[in-house]
């Protein structure tokens, strides 16, 4: 894990009453962080993601996971360390949002 990754996890996500898992497969994907009982991705991203073809990836990515029910939350590095309460606030606002939707039925299996 990346310093931000390990910032968010330690200090905010391995805390949260629905169980987050790290590194979890998602069809030909790794997201950095799962929620299966909130269908949430959350990804960190560093400066890689922003050169050559990275940004056209992370779409694909995205638009994968998204068309599977799975919603993706994408931060960062620079604003997880710098931001840390903002990106904690988005978080948990996903999740209460999330809660008043009716349980949508992800079927990460079948991603691309």
């Amino acid at each position: 894990m990346t310093r931000a990754e390990r910032r968010l996890w330690f200090d905010f996500l391995r805390g949260l009453p629905d169980r987050w898992r790290r590194q979890k497969p998602l069809g030909n994907y790794v997201a950095d962080f799962y929620c299966a009982a909130r269908q949430l991705v959350i990804e960190i991203d560093g400066d890689t993601h922003y050169v050559d073809r990275g940004p056209r990836r992370d779409r694909a990515r995205t638009a994968a996971l998204e068309a599977s029910g799975i919603r993706v939350l994408r931060f960062t590095n620079l604003e997880v360390m710098q931001n840390f309460e903002s990106v904690c606030e988005r978080i948990v606002e996903a999740g209460e949002e999330d809660a008043c939707k009716p349980p949508r039925r992800a079927n990460a299996r079948h991603l691309p």
